[in-house]
């Protein structure tokens, strides 16, 4: 789930400071793009995501020999099968406080900007203009959008977290509590569940594993990772280049010095970069062992 990634309010909590800081004469300048809760939440999801494809997809492709292998080597298939409830118990719970976190900031702190504007994940009638400007552009006819704080593929991303809940969430608990919903639900709503658990989750894993893949780590400006949602940052040459409305518009509300932040550690970067490399991997080799079972 763009990432699952969450809106940030321009009151966000600053990234942690680095122990070796160079100099920002030396340097270039850094903004914040995301807080620490933002970070974490998106590391989780990552990390249940990952085990929700691991021992999901032995499940489903149970007939194929590395299926029987990867069930196996977790312990057999019954051992799998409660890995699996594990992890959905985590996104679940995941899930839930970012809905909490987010009915807080607009309930509580009225933070309408969260329904519109520049800092929603609300699609908006500009992000119709940048898909048409996209267009353009990928023809050679045109300017590349002047992107703001969020594009519409990442808005994309965000939505599909929810849909993606609400589908393979809801058939999952279905086939997860069968003698709680077939008290009002007749039977072969199991076996419609079941499929839709499957083919939802086969679309979930090869979407993240390719289009969301390419978006934010192997297009050429970030190739061959993003680290954002690992620093919380992003460069001055990022922001001004990738997001240009958002840039100016901070440079006319004279918000970009207020945003300014240091590099993290070197260490936290280095293990960023691992948990991505291996988290991408991993699923990558699922989209060929998906492809070989489709196509075999």
């Amino acid at each position: 789930m763009q990432e699952t990634t969450d809106t940030v309010s321009p009151s966000a909590d600053p990234v942690s400071a680095a122990s070796e800081v160079a100099p920002a004469a030396d340097r270039q300048r850094l903004y914040r793009r995301f807080g620490k809760a933002e970070r974490i939440g998106h590391i989780g999801l990552g990390i249940s995501f990952i085990g929700l494809a691991i021992t999901g997809l032995p499940l489903l492709y149970s007939q194929e020999p590395w299926a029987r292998w990867l069930a196996h080597s977790m312990g057999g298939f019954e051992a799998t099968g409660f890995l699996h409830r594990f992890f959905a118990l985590v996104m679940i719970v995941l899930f839930v406080w970012h809905l909490g976190r987010v009915f807080r900031r607009i309930i509580v702190d009225r933070d309408l900007g969260m329904l519109w504007g520049p800092y929603s994940m609300v699609p908006q009638p500009r992000d119709v203009r940048d898909v048409y400007q996209n267009v353009r552009y990928f023809l050679g006819k045109g300017e590349p959008p002047r992107f703001e704080r969020y594009t519409y593929w990442e808005k994309f991303d965000y939505w599909a977290v929810f849909w993606g809940m609400a589908i393979i969430g809801g058939s999952g608990l279905v086939l997860w509590f069968p003698e709680f919903f077939t008290r009002f639900l007749p039977g072969w709503t199991l076996n419609l569940a079941s499929v839709i658990h499957g083919l939802e989750a086969v679309l979930a894993v090869g979407f993240i594993f390719t289009i969301h893949l390419f978006h934010n780590n192997l297009r050429a400006e970030k190739f061959p990772m993003d680290t954002v949602m690992f620093t919380g940052y992003v460069t001055e040459e990022e922001l001004r280049t990738e997001r240009r409305d958002e840039y100016a518009r901070l440079q006319r509300e004279g918000r970009l010095k207020e945003i300014e932040v240091d590099p993290v550690k070197p260490g936290l970067l280095r293990a960023g970069r691992i948990y991505g490399v291996v988290i991408n991997l991993l699923g990558v080799i699922l989209v060929g062992l998906m492809l070989y079972a489709l196509l075999g």
